[in-house]
């Protein structure tokens, strides 16, 4: 089937990577190809372009571009130095990551990421390796549940939540996405206008079993070595958990390492390897009006400096 998919923030993280058309980028989500396609069509005869995504549609569709320029790598952005380095790359001008799932990922009811759709509990970015969430929901201590459910999907009833779950697979295990959304919806009191009770549940079940939050904290380190100066990091993240480990990153790469109140010229303070590029940029209010997952995107950009990582 074709889903729909809208990029976020097009233009706004292309232009952010201040492309040389003979350069070599990376966009480490490829999706369905929005930022690859504008890269590769501000990139001249010697660029290059690697693309990453773990999502076998994301690949298929990513083997229908025809360029010499272009390589797809089925795996997750988090495998970023290893495979470059496979392919004898040592550095990159530029990397671009639209972090989180895509819209065809959660209008595909086979997928199990959307509690709108009965479906099997998958979740699963790439679904030829790891567990699906029917399987961790259907092992994992009560606790655990708890903790992730807490702490990925900001649930205030997390506790509630994860009781609720271990009641009910007890009689039976979870196998779709509408038994684990009614479950959720027993235990949650309250909650804002307009979010269904299974909103931040479902939200964190899809981080932990995708790992998303812990490859997005190995793969900066990895930018900011691969960066050659004067190269960027354009990072799109949709919600606060995301844009927290990003916003960090920066700043701390941003700084110098010298204690505060250090008697030291200003000729003389290092230049830290990472510098912040503008202000955060936000979705436009049109695009948020004709792509309401648009809302929430936060969009940061750094340049990388001559120093040393």
């Amino acid at each position: 089937m074709n889903f729909e998919h809208r990029t976020v923030l097009l233009h706004e993280a292309v232009d952010a990577l201040a492309i040389n058309p003979d350069g070599l980028y990376v966009d480490g989500t490829f999706g369905r190809g929005g930022h690859s396609r504008l890269i590769l069509s501000r990139l001249g005869p010697n660029g290059r372009l690697v693309s990453f995504d773990k999502d076998l549609a994301a690949i298929a569709e990513a083997e229908s571009i025809d360029d010499p320029r272009f390589t797809i790598v089925h795996d997750g952005f988090q495998t970023l130095a290893t495979a470059l380095a496979g392919l004898g790359i040592q550095h990159i001008d530029g990397l671009l990551l639209d972090l989180g799932v895509s819209s065809p990922q959660l209008d595909d009811a086979s997928r199990g990421f959307s509690f709108r759709f009965d479906a099997p509990l998958d979740m699963r970015m790439d679904t030829t390796r790891g567990m699906t969430a029917a399987e961790w929901l259907n092992q994992a201590e009560e606790k655990d549940i708890a903790e992730v459910v807490r702490d990925y999907g900001e649930e205030r009833f997390a506790k509630q939540v994860a009781a609720a779950i271990v009641a009910r697979r007890d009689e039976r295990p979870f196998t779709t996405t509408r038994e684990l959304a009614t479950v959720v919806a027993t235990a949650v009191r309250t909650r804002e206008p307009g979010q269904d009770p299974a909103t931040r549940t479902f939200q964190a079940v899809r981080i932990f079993i995708n790992r998303e939050l812990e490859e997005l904290a190995v793969i900066l380190p990895q930018a900011l070595k691969l960066l050659a100066p004067g190269g960027r990091l354009s990072v799109i993240a949709f919600h606060s958990l995301e844009d927290r480990i990003v916003k960090r990153f920066i700043q701390d790469a941003s700084k110098n390492d010298l204690p505060d109140r250090l008697p030291v010229r200003a000729a003389d303070i290092p230049e830290p390897p990472l510098k912040p590029v503008g202000k955060p940029v936000r979705a436009s209010s049109d695009e948020v009006a004709a792509n309401p997952r648009a809302r929430s995107a936060i969009l940061r950009v750094a340049e990388r400096t001559g120093a040393a990582a």
